[in-house]
């Protein structure tokens, strides 16, 4: 197969990695593309990630390990920057597993397209195990991005299936402190300097557990609701030549503190306008409901009522995207009616008015058919007019 013109440095965050991390490393060492160098950031692992790295390094000089105390994967991605020096860096993860054309695929493709500035692929989603799983959510078209959507249509790339052009990603200014959406801020940033593109391939497989950074528990899937929705407000403020929104490391221990969705809007209020503030508070909540469609943890009471809450806002969103609001309110319901009854999944809907058409949603999606229906009749007040 002919090479790509172009080298390509492979950057790899690790942290504790030492059961997935050999194949990992050996699914990129295997790539038909061999002009390669794999830079490793050990940022400060406690298992066997160190003596495995030791060895694969032994083995194939393209690997070069860098080791650092433990600061979080921003720092690491940053520090493994500073060592790059191909013109291509694509990323990688530790828990993934590439195709043998994986990296050829992207690197024809910038080689072949001047205007795009990154590229990633397609992938299959496998558990912790490697067993496959399906229905997952893949990445669309960046060009159909828009920050002010509910939740934000992001210009998405899977992260560790991504190539990217590193003058570009300097230029874009790296990555920065938007804690659980890190790769979604600098999409924003790199998507204002050329165009991001899918390719209809896939890559590898991508590994989707309970340990990964934005699945660990519902305080992880709470804040990567609302920093990823700050990150589309923040590429608001730049399309309109306003001050850029400020991302510091210490906004983790306040919305690890505030430890509520309520009070985690409230820490990232405190930059916003109102205006801003009332968008946060309905795009992070329906982040928040499409999250919790496929990662691993539950919506807490406090989650229903700031979701809740922040209904009020959905008047200032487009009729298309009021009803993106309805459908993901009634798919959440249903889903949570099945996992732990109605009488839960009720917490979800707003009361007063437009209380029928929720139902109505609610209860078209539902498996549970008329019985339901006559259940939902019974357990709503009298006076509720929902049939």
């Amino acid at each position: 197969m002919k090479q790509a013109n172009s080298s390509v440095d492979v950057l790899i965050p690790v942290y504790n990695a030492e059961a997935t991390l050999r194949e990992a490393i050996e699914s990129v060492l295997c790539q038909t593309l061999t002009d390669i160098r794999i830079i490793v950031v050990d940022d400060g692992s406690t298992d066997g990630s160190a003596a495995i790295l030791e060895d694969l390094r032994s083995k194939d000089p393209r690997v070069q390990v860098l080791t650092k105390p433990n600061g979080g994967i921003v720092d690491a991605l940053n520090f493994g920057l500073t060592q790059c020096s191909a013109d291509y860096i694509a990323r990688f993860d530790s828990d993934d597993v590439a195709f043998p054309d994986h990296l050829q695929n992207l690197c024809n493709y910038l080689d072949e397209h001047a205007d795009c500035i990154a590229v990633g692929s397609t992938v299959e989603h496998m558990d912790e195990f490697g067993r496959p799983l399906y229905g997952l959510p893949h990445p669309g078209s960046p060009l159909d991005a828009n920050p002010r959507w509910a939740p934000a249509l992001e210009p998405y790339l899977i992260h560790p299936f991504m190539m990217v052009r590193r003058r570009s990603l300097t230029e874009a200014g790296g990555y920065r402190y938007v804690f659980n959406s890190e790769d979604s801020d600098l999409y924003w940033r790199l998507s204002e300097r050329g165009r991001l593109h899918n390719l209809q391939i896939v890559g590898g497989k991508y590994r989707v557990h309970g340990g990964s950074i934005s699945s660990v528990s519902v305080l992880s899937g709470r804040i990567m609701a609302i920093s990823s929705q700050l990150a589309a407000l923040s590429a608001l403020r730049r399309r309109a030549n306003l001050q850029d929104l400020q991302f510091g490391k210490q906004a983790l221990m306040a919305y690890r503190t505030a430890t509520t969705l309520e009070g985690m809007w409230e820490v990232a209020s405190a930059q916003l306008s109102p205006a801003e503030a009332n968008h946060l508070r309905i795009a992070a909540s329906m982040k928040l409901l499409e999250l919790s469609g496929y990662r691993p943890f539950k919506l807490e009471e406090s989650d229903y009522h700031f979701i809740r809450k922040s209904l009020v806002h959905r008047a200032e969103l487009s009729k298309k995207n009021r009803d993106e609001v309805r459908w993901y309110l009634s798919s959440a319901a249903r889903k949570i009616a099945e996992r732990d009854g109605w009488g839960t999944a009720f917490g979800l809907i707003p009361t007063g008015p437009c209380l029928r058409g929720y139902v109505k949603a609610m209860l078209a999606r539902s498996s549970f058919g008329t019985h339901m229906l006559n259940f939902a009749r019974r357990a709503l007040r009298p006076s509720c007019d929902i049939i």
